[in-house]
């Protein structure tokens, strides 16, 4: 049996499907997954297997047009990511059809080398007519020579055992690059600090997802095969910190409660985890924070 591994990079605007495609393909949770938009900051890779093929999917940030630093940084590491690898995936959604993110994502891919292999999946086709999809297939494959064109629901699933079978096709022949029971090359103590920020932005809503960072400080394995994570929530503001802990510390706690139940079901053993909400006016400027979360500070510069 000749085993097959190699890179995807699914690309696309942000909400666009990109995380919950990994997670799809994957068949588990390692990319978080909400509603808000620019929630995946790290380039979180999913592993795939079909066969004898070992897929390593980039799940990069949205692309989209950036203002601050910390976006400077994000749209940076989504092009890098496209770079690397074998098969590029670019995700729009049905029901969007090509918008003004879109248009700039096809030119940004204009100007990749020609042998780059670019696959098209248009994601959420249940909320459109057939014909429109059509249509919005042959516009797409009139501006851009896409290799395939899937038609996919990444929620439901819908055809997504097609899209990961020709992927897997079309990896480069060579040993595995991860072990079989590996699903994501992220180290833990990330995967657990995505978990308790996709908590808090689920709780949070509208009021500061963008303004907060976590970080796992420490994480200590129990004798009696139990966990202790130690986390901290960086808020850039006073008035945010108060925010995060709310009424009677009735947010953190709930968050609190949420992020270990996932843990714990991610872990497969208990979990004990400390929240601990700190100020850093600055956190948004400092080097540090970039590389907790997998970014290059220096790509945020102007």
């Amino acid at each position: 049996m000749t085993q097959r591994a190699g890179f995807v990079a699914l690309i696309g605007e942000p909400n666009a499907g990109k995380s919950t495609l990994t997670n799809t393909l994957v068949g588990a949770k390692v990319s978080i997954v909400t509603h808000k938009v620019q929630t995946t900051r790290a380039r979180i890779r999913g592993v795939a297997i079909e066969g004898d093929a070992q897929i390593v999917l980039v799940d990069t940030p949205g692309l989209f047009r950036p203002r601050r630093r910390l976006d400077r940084a994000m749209v940076a590491a989504a092009w890098a990511g496209v770079s690397d690898a074998d098969v590029v995936v670019l995700l729009i959604e049905a029901h969007r059809g090509i918008t003004e993110g879109v248009e700039r994502i096809l030119e940004g891919l204009s100007e990749l080398p020609k042998n780059r292999v670019v696959a098209l999946a248009i994601n959420k086709i249940d909320k459109v007519k057939s014909e429109v999809l059509l249509e919005l297939t042959k516009e797409m494959n009139a501006r851009f020579p896409f290799a395939e064109t899937f038609m996919i629901s990444a929620e439901k699933g819908y055809g997504v055992a097609d899209l990961r079978a020709w992927l897997a096709a079309r990896m480069p022949e060579g040993p595995w690059l991860y072990p079989e029971d590996q699903i994501a090359d992220i180290p833990l103590y990330m995967i657990a600090a995505e978990i308790t920020r996709e908590k808090l932005t689920l709780r949070l809503h509208q009021e500061l997802p963008y303004q907060l960072t976590v970080e796992t400080e420490n994480w200590e394995e129990r004798k009696d095969g139990s966990a202790r994570i130690d986390q901290i929530i960086y808020v850039a503001r006073d008035g945010h910190k108060g925010i995060v802990l709310g009424k009677k510390g009735e947010t953190i706690k709930a968050v609190s409660q949420a992020a270990r139940a996932e843990l714990e079901d991610f872990l497969g053993r208990k979990v004990h985890l400390f929240l601990q909400v700190k100020v850093r006016p600055n956190w948004l400027e400092e080097a540090e924070r970039y590389s907790e979360m997998g970014l290059d500070f220096k790509d945020g510069n102007a």
